[in-house]
């Protein structure tokens, strides 16, 4: 097991909160202090949506590898749950691995209802059902 699995296994922290606000206007201003914007969505959530945000990049949230990550900049974290749960366990083993990081305040969904920017993704395409098919 990797220090990081395992301190994503250890959910006893508290972890630093963030803003849809303060996030958009971080987002907003020079692009060298920008955070680093995660999507730890879980797969499901992810994989069946077509938004992220703006220049996010993914992390998977149950093996995480964070290695990609700068530690430089501020990381924060985004799942699909308006609690953070998502979210606030890889913060809080970012946190324990030596990042500064940061849950999103009510996830991607605070974020789409405050309609603020977000960037296209690729999702399944959903076959039509068949004529009769979703008579109960």
């Amino acid at each position: 097991m990797t220090p990081f699995r395992a301190a994503l296994d250890n959910t006893r922290m508290a972890v630093p909160r963030i803003t849809k606000e303060a996030l958009k206007e971080r987002l907003d201003g020079e692009a060298e202090q920008a955070p680093v914007v995660v999507d730890v969505r879980l797969k499901y959530p992810y994989e069946h949506s077509t938004v992220m945000l703006p220049g996010a990049v993914r992390l998977a949230p149950t093996e995480p590898d964070a290695t990609s990550l700068p530690r430089d900049r501020e990381i924060v974290a985004y799942d699909s749950d308006p609690e953070e749960v998502v979210s606030a366990r890889v913060v809080a083993a970012l946190l324990r691995n030596g990042y500064r990081a940061s849950a999103l305040e009510g996830g991607i969904a605070d974020w789409l209802a405050a309609k603020f920017p977000t960037q296209s993704k690729q999702a399944p395409k959903q076959k039509p059902p068949q004529a009769g098919a979703l008579k109960g």
